[in-house]
């Protein structure tokens, strides 16, 4: 049996499948949270079952713990591992300096901890991803619930004096109660359509009272991986300073994709 994928899985499989490359066995590897982040677990769940892959995952969420689980990947914590020689991951936005908007799936305090505790960040994405100018996806804020909505007061006044078009928030919801982050906190959005200045919004973020983390990723990208729904994959260094295409050739067969239903 086959199973057809649409452009946008094709993307973002053809990329996964490409960044699964860079992972070596032996190594310790963190596995990112969000739905071309799972391709990527899928991925190396099929070479640790059928190539004999030997790693240890260190999941950015209980979800992409579970998924690892799932596909035979041994999963250990952060703290067993101390130090990772990759981590993998996606991206809401991402500009031509990598740097990035994550935390659309909510995992972005893990992600960004996972991420900046290894050698290498190896960014999945597919085309529609790449911005000029960060900021039209949601730049998510996570805050403690303790008096969540004065931090949101105190966010959006802040913004007053930030490089950004837009300054209206809102509080992340899961049906009617409060999206709730697997550290217990709270998630306030930030509209901003257009953020001027990454670097400086993140760091004004990060020393206000109650901001646990921001979803800026700034210099902790070293690679990204964009997939399109045609097979062809870019890949950008950063750090080199290159640039590449391939082209990607699969079958979409039962094997891979028979846990879909997820």
């Amino acid at each position: 049996m086959t199973i057809e994928l649409s452009p946008i899985d094709r993307a973002k499989f053809v990329a996964a499948r490409r960044a699964a490359d860079f992972v070596e066995d032996g190594m310790r590897v963190g596995l990112g949270t969000g739905s071309t982040a799972a391709w990527l677990v899928r991925c190396l769940g099929e070479m640790v079952r059928d190539h004999g892959l030997r790693i240890k995952g260190v999941p950015t969420s209980a979800r992409t713990a579970e998924l690892a689980r799932d596909m035979g990947i041994n999963v250990i914590s952060l703290d067993e591992a101390r130090w990772l020689d990759l981590t993998i991951d996606g991206a809401d936005e991402f500009d031509d300096e990598l740097n990035l908007i994550k935390g659309g799936g909510g995992a972005l305090l893990q992600e960004k901890i996972v991420a900046t505790a290894s050698d290498q960040m190896i960014v999945i994405a597919d085309a529609a991803k790449e911005v000029e100018h960060l900021g039209a996806f949601p730049l998510p804020c996570e805050v403690i619930p303790f008096g969540w909505r004065t931090t949101q007061a105190l966010i959006e006044e802040t913004l007053v004096a930030m490089d950004v078009m837009g300054r209206a928030s809102s509080l992340r919801m899961n049906g009617d109660k409060p999206y709730i982050t697997d550290e217990g906190n709270y998630i306030v959005d930030l509209h901003l359509n257009r953020i001027g200045n990454a670097r400086q919004l993140a760091m004004v973020l990060n020393q206000m009272p109650g901001v646990v983390e921001n979803g800026l990723f700034i210099d902790i990208c070293d690679v990204v991986v964009i997939g399109h729904s045609d097979g062809r994959v870019e890949l950008r260094d950063i750090n080199e300073g290159t640039a590449t295409e391939e082209k990607i050739d699969f079958a979409e067969t039962d094997n891979l994709f028979s846990d879909l239903g997820d």
